[in-house]
């Protein structure tokens, strides 16, 4: 397959990264088509861990072309951070190259992230407050500035200078705050474009020219179908399109170009922030989970909320990505428990439905509908390498997936390694 998007399909943090990272040495190309540093993507190669929030999992490998496409929002200091990180522990970054149409994430940006989430009180978003919703703000308000923008010094500076202007008055008129000094940001930022100049180039045409080439190209989608800003739990999301879709609109490449979408299913469910979370788990069962599954934000370290697998996510979101297969992670964290469960519809004001709700008061009102599955010991799988060898529990746990939801389960992951990866059908 020679375009392939990996993409999540909950709420995000499904593993993506080491998915990514497993499947892109079959790639030409590994590209990021939305979102920005509001990601965390953890890799672990051999004995060392990397974590990764712009530059795509592709960059381990040194010899693929990694792109930040033109549906991010990128903030130059963050970037260079990651750069130099990587640089640091050996990884070469000079295949890196950014769209020109990307835009850029300025301190204004995150300033009035931090300032609203303040004011909306034990009613805000819950956002990583790096400025991401106020970029693409603007992106679609249409005085945003694009990384083209950097190649003129002085219209780059008259802008960004007008837009601090016109964000102080909102700094200071709407929520009382201190006004940013122009100066120093300007000067700021002239060094950082400088140093990024040499990455950016027309990544639209070149992601055009590979597809006309048969190239292999991997899509790397960050957050998860249900941050999606119109098909996720409105509001309590992120600002982008994480999902299939916004491949084409993210990258540039035409809707048709893309032959395969893999979902990446976490065994169990978890999500970040507020919202419904209809099989939530308010027990020990949640706790064991979270400890056992560390699970701890990338980006963050904020503790997720964890809970039993939810088919009609699942289905939901099978259907409105395409899905053509589905990869399984952390199938690990589930062993030693006597007894799992899987949500197979929900319960809606005595009424069994099977579909997603659209507002969240409805969701907030629907009750799991659990069917019961035997468990399996806990026990070492990290060097099984057949599917056929998983405990018989565990191989009854993904074949109820693939029934429920009418998707195969191509890959399933007992481990954060690259060894640690079971391959049930050939993905790319």
């Amino acid at each position: 397959m020679s375009t392939l998007v990996i993409l999540g399909a909950q709420w995000g943090d499904e593993g993506k990264g080491k998915l990514t990272d497993y499947l892109a040495k079959k790639a030409d190309f590994v590209v990021r088509y939305q979102g920005g540093d509001n990601a965390g993507h953890t890799v672990e190669i051999g004995e060392k861990q990397f974590k990764l929030h712009l530059i795509p999992s592709g960059i381990f490998y040194g010899d693929k072309i990694c792109i930040l496409g033109n549906g991010l929002v990128v903030n130059p200091k963050s970037l260079l951070e990651e750069i130099k990180y990587l640089n640091d522990r050996g990884i070469n970054t000079d295949n890196l190259k950014i769209s020109d149409r990307a835009h850029i994430i300025f301190p204004y940006h995150i300033k009035l992230d931090q300032l609203e989430e303040e004011r909306k009180g034990k009613d805000k978003i819950g956002t990583t407050v790096k400025g991401i919703g106020p970029c693409y703000k603007d992106k679609v308000e249409r005085t945003g500035i694009r990384m083209c923008d950097i190649f003129y010094n002085e219209s780059f500076e008259a802008q960004l200078r007008e837009n601090i202007k016109n964000k102080n008055e909102i700094i200071n008129k709407i929520y009382g705050s201190e006004s940013l000094n122009a100066d120093e940001i300007v000067e700021e930022y002239l060094g950082y474009i400088e140093m990024i100049k040499k990455y950016v180039t027309d990544t639209t045409a070149l992601l055009n020219d590979a597809v006309k080439e048969g190239k292999s190209i991997l899509f790397e989608g960050a957050q998860g179908t249900f941050l999606d800003i119109d098909f996720g739990t409105y509001p309590f999301l992120t600002s982008s399109h994480p999902i299939s879709g916004g491949v084409s609109i993210g990258s540039g490449i035409n809707p048709f170009a893309l032959k395969g979408a893999l979902g990446v299913v976490k065994a169990y469910t978890t999500r970040v922030g507020r919202g419904p979370f209809p099989t939530e788990l308010n027990d020990e069962i949640g706790d064991e989970i979270r400890e056992k599954g560390h699970e701890f934000g990338t980006t963050t370290g904020r503790a997720r909320r964890c809970g039993w697998l939810d088919i009609v996510m699942l289905k939901y979101s099978a259907q409105i990505n395409g899905f053509s297969s589905f990869a399984v992670t952390k199938l690990d964290t589930l062993a030693g428990f006597e007894k799992l469960k899987i949500c197979v519809g929900y319960e809606l004001d005595g009424k069994i439905i099977n579909t997603f709700p659209a507002s969240l008061e409805t969701l907030a009102r629907c009750k799991p509908v659990y069917e019961e599955l035997d468990g399996w010991k806990e026990e070492d799988m990290r060097n099984i390498e057949k599917f056929e060898d998983l405990p018989k529990a565990a191989q009854d746990y993904i074949k109820r997936i693939e029934e429920l939801t009418e998707v195969s389960v191509g890959i399933v992951s007992i481990g954060p390694k690259r060894s640690e990866t079971i391959i049930r059908e050939e993905i790319m």
